[in-house]
């Protein structure tokens, strides 16, 4: 498979930043998601590792070779897009045989090839039909099995499954991400589905405003993320984040909530919040939230009560219209209006830098 390698790589319309420099290696295998909301520059470096778009400035490496200014047939890369791309007055068949006669393969090993992929995605019974006959699902098979028919160096899919259904994407995707185990190819994934880049992605590389915000693994990503961007984009809903007032190893909420600062944060606390008087952003994942009637430090009123099923998502106002958000069993249920006392796991809470909006690790790196 490949390594792909981009060192500075910039993309600019007129003085508009599409993406800002850029360094990132995707390993060998590796399944990589580019995640973002829409603009955010995500499809424009997919393009320009596939040669679709040219860079700015800067280079693009494919296992060590430079090629940035090579045409794209030239870099050994398949590109699957959203809308599937197939040629309608060709079967099934035509369409995934079509690269391989593209590049002149003999007629034995296209038959081959084309079906060795159609046992592999399962669509052996679609071969003979044309694409206005088949549902979404099996036109976007036929069109991973077209990528998949070259054996290219790497794969490149931009939004594969957004014009599909719910149900179908959820099947769609657990059977990319089965592909990619068995085949074990480089892919780099573009989508502005955060349960797709959690659920597929061995990293996710998290963009907004052309700028990379965050490159981890999704546990990464979800319990550290690296400022509040990421902390608000991921999860759903996102990280609760409070402001509140630090000193002497406690941060004090709205409404008279405490938070008993663990001691690993404390010495960075108050060297990173020297210019904010003190002042600090509070984050916690919803699920961080422990009720504790008799003696937590955290009063709220309940807001809303709702029920998704297997949980229940409580919806807490501390004060003067601040709310967080706590999940709960799906058998816990409060009346409108209660008075709700709980604690939060000291383990899962993190500190942000206000004016920066960087995470403050405990570990003394970063802000």
């Amino acid at each position: 498979m490949a390594t792909i390698e981009l060192r500075q790589v910039e993309k600019k319309f007129g003085e508009a930043h599409a993406v800002k420099p850029l360094d990132m290696t995707i390993k060998d295998g590796e399944f990589i998601v580019l995640l973002g909301p829409s603009g955010c520059g995500k499809t424009t470096t997919l393009r320009m590792i596939s040669g679709l778009e040219a860079v700015t400035s800067g280079n693009i490496f494919l296992n060590g070779r430079d090629v940035t200014w090579l045409h794209p047939s030239e870099r050994d890369i398949a590109f699957v897009f959203q809308f599937f791309a197939l040629y309608s007055h060709m079967t099934a068949r035509e369409n995934i045989a079509f690269p391989l006669q593209a590049q002149g393969e003999n007629k034995a090993e296209i038959t081959r090839r084309v079906a060795e992929v159609s046992n592999m995605l399962k669509i052996e019974h679609i071969l003979n039909q044309r694409p206005g006959s088949l549902s979404g699902g099996d036109q976007q098979r036929v069109a991973l099995a077209r990528a998949l028919v070259r054996k290219p160096a790497a794969f490149l899919m931009d939004e594969p499954l957004g014009a599909l259904d719910a149900e179908f994407r959820e099947t769609m995707r657990a059977e990319i991400k089965q592909l990619h185990l068995r085949q074990h190819a480089t892919t780099v994934y573009v989508t502005h589905d955060q349960i797709e880049a959690m659920a597929m992605g061995d990293r996710i590389v998290i963009m907004s405003n052309a700028v990379v915000q965050q490159i981890g693994t999704p546990a990464e990503v979800y319990h550290d993320p690296a400022n509040l961007f990421v902390a608000r984009f991921i999860g759903s809903p996102g990280m609760n984040l409070v402001k509140g007032q630090y000193a002497n190893g406690i941060v004090n909420l709205p409404g008279g909530s405490k938070i008993d600062v663990p001691t690993l944060y404390r010495q960075r606390l108050e060297n990173a919040l020297k210019d904010t008087n003190g002042e600090v952003i509070v984050g916690f994942r919803p699920e961080a939230l422990r009720a504790n009637a008799e003696n937590g430090s955290c009063n709220a009123k309940v807001y809303a009560d709702d029920l998704h099923g297997g949980f229940s998502m409580l919806h807490l106002e501390l004060a003067d219209g601040i709310i967080v958000h706590g999940r709960m069993g799906r058998d816990v249920s409060y009346p409108i209006g209660t008075h709700f006392i709980f604690d939060i796991e000291p383990s899962m809470i993190r500190f942000f830098h206000p004016k920066t909006e960087m995470a403050i690790h405990a570990n003394g790196s970063g802000q």
